[in-house]
């Protein structure tokens, strides 16, 4: 978990936000224990800025990965992942621990499954 939570730490510093000034890391792990980090990228044109959650997770997928067993956010004081971020990670992960962190290191733990208690998914495509 230190390993996770301290590259989510790092990636912050990776982040580009020139707009908001809200710089988010994020790591995520695969079930095979490696750990690939994102941070959020934002764009003038604000819709098409990327979450750092979103930015882990889909480079991870792009590396071949499919399967998760954790993931870390960090900001500076502790924020939770947005909506979509929520969505996007029950779809590629399911229930899994998600740690919130600070600058400093763990704020809470929480899960996917406690923050989008009532995912949409493919069993509703039906």
């Amino acid at each position: 978990m230190n390993e996770l939570i301290n590259k989510a730490i790092q990636m912050i510093d990776r982040s580009r936000a020139p707009y908001s000034n809200y710089k988010v890391g994020a790591a995520v792990e695969t079930v095979d224990g490696n750990i690939i980090g994102g941070c959020n990228v934002e764009n003038a044109s604000y819709p098409l800025s990327n979450c750092a959650e979103r930015t882990a997770l889909f480079t991870a997928v792009a590396e071949g990965y499919s399967q998760f067993k954790a993931m870390a956010v960090s900001t500076e004081n502790g924020g939770a992942p947005c909506g979509a971020c929520r969505q996007v990670i029950w779809e590629l992960c399911g229930d899994i621990p998600i740690y919130i962190c600070n600058e400093n290191g763990l704020d809470h733990e929480t899960t996917s499954g406690t923050l989008l208690p009532e995912p949409f998914d493919e069993s509703k495509l039906t």
